[in-house]
């Protein structure tokens, strides 16, 4: 297998939401540059939520503006919008590129945002028309794609719902999230297979956390059916603050070893990538769970 893959970085927003301890600002704009000159073009920095529930987000826009100042032609830097409020505020710290969610679990939707399935949609649809209007692109994520801590197992066809219903809204890429970490191979093809069926591969992306071990074989599987958009997080941070139990996203140091060892461009350097990792572990105080990562610090200490 050859060609290219495209990285999405979402250690900055989904990654660090789910520290206990206060990641600085400060630190964030490092790490997040440091990213960027290892070459990953996709990150997503933020969330215009509510802080007092996601209180990690709460220097979304002062994030933003720091990076106004330098951002390059061709960084897409995301931020996550639950609402027609967080759009107003990312609007206001000049965001080209939001983030909308649903989830596949009625419970979970409940928990998360305080709504439906279908009452998402419509908040959705209003922050696409919105959106449109501002020129900012607009990426949609399905939680909770293939199980959810309340409900149990998610049936395939209620995935793919969210997908249709998103797509329809005219969102240029959805993100179909294992939001627990519960996914494998065979249930993975479940959903992907008919969703590259219905909508074109490249507008399909899979974002798969790691909490039993599964998220590298699953995104092999999800390779061979044509996907080429994965979410990863460096280092592996993440979690859910709604979904307990839930481990961190595939480490990106874990994914593009994998692809580079495979002949498959990211456009990512592997060492700077990983000295960055190293780096703001320092800075944490804390190791990450990467396993390419533990290797590589093994190898260069």
């Amino acid at each position: 297998m050859s060609g290219k893959a495209r990285v999405f970085e979402v250690g900055i927003r989904d990654g660090f939401q789910n520290e206990p301890k206060i990641v600085s600002t400060d630190d964030k704009f490092w790490f997040a540059n440091a990213l960027r000159d290892a070459g990953i073009k996709d990150l997503e920095l933020g969330a215009f939520v509510r802080t007092d529930r996601v209180p990690q987000m709460a220097d979304s826009a002062e994030l933003f503006q720091r990076f106004n100042q330098r951002r390059l032609p061709t960084d897409r830097l995301w931020a996550l919008v639950p609402n027609l409020q967080g759009l107003e505020r990312a609007i206001a710290a000049k965001v080209r590129s939001v983030a909308v969610f649903t989830a596949a679990s009625e419970t979970f939707n409940q928990k998360n945002i305080g709504m439906s399935v279908k009452q998402s949609w419509d908040v959705i649809s209003e922050i696409v028309k919105v959106s449109k209007k501002s020129k900012i692109q607009v990426r949609g994520y399905v939680s909770t794609a293939f199980g959810c801590p309340f409900e149990g197992k998610i049936a395939p066809k209620k995935t793919l719902a969210c997908v249709e219903k998103l797509a329809e809204m005219g969102i240029g890429e959805i993100s179909i999230g294992d939001t627990i970490g519960v996914a494998d191979p065979v249930s993975v093809e479940k959903v992907v297979r008919p969703a590259v069926k219905a909508w074109p591969s490249k507008k399909i992306a899979m974002h798969f956390h790691d909490t039993r071990g599964t998220a590298l074989a699953n995104i092999l599987r999800s390779l061979d059916l044509g996907i080429r958009i994965f979410d990863s997080s460096a280092g592996g941070l993440g979690g859910c603050p709604f979904a307990p139990g839930a481990a961190g996203n595939v480490a990106t140091e874990d994914l593009v070893y994998m692809f580079d060892q495979m002949g498959i461009q990211t456009g990512i350097d592997f060492h700077k990538l990983c000295t960055a990792s190293i780096e703001m572990a320092r800075r944490m105080g804390r190791p990450l769970t990467s396993k390419a990562l533990q290797a590589f610090s093994h190898v260069h200490r």
